[in-house]
């Protein structure tokens, strides 16, 4: 999870994510060229603490819950857990069970937590006929987390297979070892990995510092520092990021369906567009697609997904977001990377911690209060 660091109140518990109102948008940017989608909120169950989802099958949403369950979503409900993990992780600071992740055949599922030390842990079980199997159970990769905050933990498939894994800069405040720009340490990056192809994962050959001796194989992207949650759209395969702020500006990162990766997004040496504590831009700095400050009631930026439902035509190609103290659900017109207009959806999710993405393409959102809630036409 993932929270300001001036914001002690919202370390206890579930820190997340994204909003701005659009008297904040980035300088320069145009007005909406057209009248916002007509949406709703419609809660359609009631989670303890839910933090993560994933797609799953037969049509079901699998809810990830912070203390270390997870259980499916149906027409019926949320039922009894699949999985409990909860005597293995710990809840304190932004810890938990905070990403889960089917592959595209759904033969595997992968939770991403934190461990009763606090190290982020992502470990792999074999499905059979939609069911886990725990038996099979393996840890794919860990990395020990310094401090109890930015540990990110999103993880999910891209459109090549890959498994991608985001994490944030070790925690504190302000990144005090320098992790974001450090190509040695996998913190406040996002990592690309085939867990399937080696023991306990293979690198791809393509990944951009696989000849750098000095880099670790395993990131893709880097400068990062809280990721609180990250998406491919599935209609294009572009990435977005959606990456919690220090003191004073939230934003959205992207990139092409194109991209070899290395894009470096440039924390600690800048906090969206602007230089953090007298940082110099880096050469290759990528700068967000927009940004907002904290002039407004948002604070933690929460990622979300470009829509690619049937059910709202209007927001269909738009990339859906919050923040987890403003709550306020809106939503990014996009052309060729470059943001066209800003909307507010004219909803608020509560503290909303996470968006889910269902195999139709339907959204849902989260809230740290435990609604679960789908956006519906208005």
């Amino acid at each position: 999870m993932k929270v300001r660091t001036r914001s002690a109140a919202i370390i206890g518990t579930v820190c997340l994510v994204a909003s701005l109102s659009l008297t904040t948008a980035s300088a320069g940017e145009p007005a909406a060229p057209r009248q916002a989608a007509k949406v709703a909120l419609k809660n359609v169950a009631t989670a303890k603490n839910p933090t993560a989802g994933a797609a799953g099958p037969a049509g079901t949403v699998w809810i990830a819950e912070r203390a270390g369950t997870v259980r499916a979503l149906d027409d019926q409900g949320l039922g009894e857990p699949v999985l409990d993990i909860s005597g293995e992780t710990t809840t304190d600071g932004e810890r938990g069970l905070l990403g889960i992740a089917f592959d595209k055949e759904f033969a595997h599922f992968y939770i991403s937590f934190t461990n009763l030390q606090g190290t982020s842990t992502v470990d792999e079980f074999a499905v059979r006929d939609g069911k886990i199997q725990p038996d099979t159970r393996r840890t794919v990769l860990t990395q020990t987390q310094p401090y109890a905050n930015h540990n990110g933990g999103d993880i999910t498939f891209g459109p090549d297979g890959y498994l991608y894994i985001a994490f944030g800069d070790g925690g504190s405040g302000g990144d005090p070892h320098g992790y974001g720009q450090n190509l040695g340490t996998l913190l406040g990056k996002l990592l690309r990995i085939d867990p399937t192809g080696g023991t306990p994962y293979a690198i791809p050959p393509d990944n951009p510092f696989v000849d750098d001796p000095n880099a670790k194989d395993e990131i893709w992207a880097y400068g990062l520092r809280n990721p609180w949650r990250f998406s491919f759209d599935a209609g294009t395969g572009d990435l977005l990021i959606g990456d919690v702020g220090q003191s004073a500006w939230e934003e959205i990162d992207w990139a092409p369906a194109s991209s070899k990766g290395g894009e470096n997004y440039g924390w600690s040496q800048m906090e969206g567009n602007h230089p953090f504590r007298g940082g110099t831009e880096p050469a290759n700095h990528v700068p967000p697609i927009h940004e907002y400050d904290r002039s407004g009631l948002g604070c933690s930026v929460t990622g979300g997904y470009v829509y690619r439902g049937n059910a709202i035509p209007d927001l269909k190609g738009q990339y859906v977001f919050s923040d987890f103290c403003d709550g306020t659900v809106r939503s990014l017109q996009m052309e060729n990377g470059k943001v066209t207009g800003v909307n507010d959806l004219g909803v608020n999710g509560g503290r909303v911690v996470s968006f889910v993405q269902g195999g139709n393409g339907e959204l849902y959102v989260l809230a740290n209060g435990g609604s679960v809630s789908r956006i519906d036409p208005a």
